[in-house]
């Protein structure tokens, strides 16, 4: 659903304190549903969740309340939850605190060219993410089963890519919520700076570490509506033509931001110095 902005988290090495700690799963499939199903939930960004108390990591995360766009609200332990959802998604689906062992999801590529190395354009595949994923790939995964995670526990962005991007594209507005990071850092350099932050740490408030691991792809959420951002495919096709680069070995991806670990728990804070080593 829809992100929110709190003024500080608990990061540990699940990731932020309550991050993805629920999801829909749609009954019929047994898949998590998600906004990349951009035909079975277009209207999922446009919901919105948030705690009814502040999520600590030393219990289990609170109720959280849900606010649909027609104006009905209801909180996740309500008996009448997933009768609300279904009747607003108008599929079955059901609230659930942990991902399926086999996490998958509806991932719709849209027709924009080099956006996926496979060349998948204007086409829905089935994707595996999570635990599930690296499980597939023969890999350790960087997070548990269960969990709702896309890959890594924490996603990290640069003012200065949102800057890059903005010059390549002065016409489309890359909002910082079109890309649904854990921590967007303030830097003044030009141009992709965290591309060169892999494999090094940061340092955020002096006390959280975090272990770059990998650049961000990035996919059809980055085009898609919410709030007062349009739908936008040249988002996507911006990044294909300015930061489109290696990832592992799986291949080259339109990339903005990385993945990381947390080596350190702490408090992040709006505000924190971030130092590089």
């Amino acid at each position: 659903m829809g992100g929110e902005c709190p003024d500080e988290s608990e990061c540990t090495t699940h990731g932020l304190v309550g991050d993805r700690a629920y999801a829909l799963i749609d009954v019929e499939t047994g898949k998590v549903a998600s906004a990349k199903s951009v035909r079975l939930f277009p209207e999922l960004l446009n919901c919105r969740a948030s705690f009814v108390a502040q999520p600590r990591s030393d219990c289990e995360a609170p109720a959280v309340r849900i606010d649909l766009p027609d104006g009905v609200s209801v909180t996740s332990d309500s008996s009448a939850a997933d009768g609300v959802l279904t009747a607003f998604f108008g599929r079955e689906v059901k609230l659930a605190r942990a991902a399926p062992e086999d996490f998958t999801i509806d991932q719709y590529h849209p027709d924009v060219e080099d956006a996926d190395p496979a060349g998948r354009r204007d086409t829905v595949v089935e994707q595996k993410l999570g635990s599930a994923f690296f499980d597939e790939a023969g890999m350790p995964s960087p997070v548990p089963i269960g969990s709702f995670f896309d890959l890594f526990p924490l996603t990290v962005l640069t003012t200065s890519t949102l800057r890059r991007l903005s010059e390549a594209q002065p016409d489309s507005d890359f909002d910082e919520r079109r890309f649904r990071m854990n921590l967007v850092v303030e830097t003044a350099e030009a141009g992709f700076v965290e591309n060169d932050w892999v494999g090094r740490e940061l340092s955020v408030g002096g006390s959280t570490r975090l272990s770059v691991a990998l650049p961000d792809p990035r996919c059809v959420m980055t085009t898609l509506a919410q709030d007062d951002l349009p739908r936008d495919t040249e988002v996507l096709r911006t990044m294909v033509g300015h930061n489109r680069i290696q990832v592992g070995d799986v291949g080259r991806f339109p990339c903005a931001g990385v993945y990381a670990v947390v080596m350190k728990s702490g408090i992040v804070r709006t505000g924190d110095s971030v130092s590089l080593s």
